[in-house]
This record gives C-alpha cells, sequence and structure tokens, in this order.
C-alpha cells in the first residue's frame, strides 16, 4: 500500500511518524525536497539512513513543498530504482510520488522490472493523457484515474502554475503542516481506527460508523486492512465478530 508524506513549504517532519509508515513499508524509501530552482532527491533501501537525510536535508532548505515516501512494493522488483519519487518523463525539474495500485494501463509486462508508478512517471504521465495539471478539468480526469490513490507531484519547471500538486487530498489525512496518504504514520497501536477517525477509509474514503467499527482495522465497505495495508483475508487478521459476518459478501464484490 506506501505511505505517502507530503510537507507544506516551512514545516519540518516528524522523523517519528516518518519511522513508523517505514517500518510497516519496507520496501525502499525516498524523498524530494524543492530547493529553491532545483529539486533535491534521494534514495535508499535503509530507512533509518534515509529519513535522517531528509531531516537533514530539510532543516537547511525549509521553505519549499517536500515529500517523503516508503513503499510496500505490488509491482516490480524490491530495488532502489523503483523507490520514489521519479523524475517524470526523466526531467529533473519535475518528480512525483503515490500511494495505491495504480490501473493496469501502467502495469509492468512480463521481464519488465519497474514498478507501476514508475512506469507511469517514465512512460505514460508524460504524454499528458489528462490534459493540463493546472486545468480544472485535466485534475479532476487525472484524479478520476487514479480512483482512491493519491499521488503528489513536486516541480521547478516554469509551464506549472505551482510548485507542488496534491492529488485526492481528500482521501489523506492532515496533521501539523503535514499531509498522509494513510494512518501508518500513527503507532501501531492506533493504526487500525486512525483513518475511520480522521477522515474515512485509507483505501475507499468511506466513513465507518460505530457498528462498522467492530471490524477492527478493516473497512466494511470494501474490506481494506488499515494495519496491514493490504485487502482481508491477504491481510493475515480474523475478523471480529460472527464469522459468517455480511463482510463475506463485501469481501466477494470486491473481487
Amino acid at each position: 500500500m506506501c505511505i505517502l508524506t507530503f510537507l507544506k513549504p516551512g514545516a519540518l517532519p516528524d522523523v517519528d511518524a516518518l519511522a513508523n509508515g517505514a517500518a510497516a513499508n519496507p520496501h525502499g524509501h525516498g524523498y524530494a525536497i524543492v530547493t529553491g530552482t532545483t529539486i533535491t532527491v534521494g534514495h535508499g533501501m535503509d530507512a533509518i539512513a534515509m529519513i535522517a537525510e531528509f531531516a537533514t536535508v530539510r532543516t537547511r532548505h525549509p521553505g519549499g513543498p517536500a515529500l517523503f515516501h516508503s513503499r510496500y512494493a505490488t509491482h516490480g522488483l524490491r530495488v532502489t530504482d523503483n523507490c520514489h519519487p521519479f523524475l517524470l518523463g526523466g526531467d529533473p525539474r519535475t518528480v512525483l510520488a503515490h500511494n495505491g495500485i495504480l490501473p493496469a494501463t501502467v502495469h509492468p509486462a512480463i521481464g519488465d522490472d519497474r514498478s507501476d508508478t514508475r512506469i507511469a512517471a517514465e512512460d505514460y504521465l508524460p504524454t499528458q493523457p489528462f490534459g493540463s495539471l493546472d486545468s480544472w478539468a485535466g485534475r479532476e480526469r487525472l484524479e478520476r484515474w487514479l480512483g482512491s490513490d493519491k499521488l503528489v507531484l513536486l516541480t521547478v519547471d516554469p509551464a506549472y502554475k505551482h510548485s507542488a500538486y496534491l492529488f485526492n487530498e481528500q482521501h489523506g489525512i492532515w496533521d501539523g503542516g503535514a499531509w498522509y496518504s494513510n494512518s501508518g504514520y500513527l503507532p501501531e497501536t492506533y493504526r487500525g481506527f486512525a483513518a475511520f477517525d480522521l477522515g474515512g477509509c485509507d483505501n475507499c474514503g468511506a466513513w465507518v460508523d460505530e457498528d462498522n467499527a467492530l471490524l477492527g482495522p478493516h473497512c466494511a465497505m470494501c474490506g481494506f486492512c488499515h494495519d496491514w495495508g493490504l485487502f482481508y483475508p491477504e491481510c493475515g487478521h480474523r475478523l471480529l465478530g460472527s464469522p459468517d459476518h455480511d463482510f463475506a459478501h463485501n469481501e466477494l464484490e470486491r473481487t
């Protein structure tokens, strides 16, 4: 599922929150910070080293927007080259990072070791399939394609009106000066209900009432497990309550 963190200008990272997210998403990490007329980018497989590097660079350059990403691999090899963020079309002036699983359009073919987001950044999105992202229509088309996924784009390219773009912001969580794509930034004890309390399911955005909360960390609408970033039963949890709960019907609908 991954976790994507966005920092607005002036905001410093909560390293404990980043460490929580990295522990739940251990397959590679990366960051990007707008540093004047350039973007400083780092990637690595060691969470502790990457968080420390990000915090150091951010302290030196607090004035621009920034992002940090920890990966939970679904497509592509678990290697540094598949760590977010990615250059958009190979242009170092624009980078993007994503949380979720993108549509089949950008899933890797047999023999392609890239992740879906890397393919989107390198091959698909540079063609501007949705039009200008500075237009209302372009943004709406991209967000519709993303579904409940989230995407952050940072740029110093003067062709863009802004230096930062946050797509499907409503499906994430603002906490202070930072935006998190899901509740994975919280200590493990609190992750299960955090998304329900702060804005709905991390995956589909559905709000959860007190009755549905009996399902513990699972969304009653789509079956997403907020502890593990997977769908039941892949997450390995046993649902709370009766074993023949209506949730089974929801899971069948999802598949």
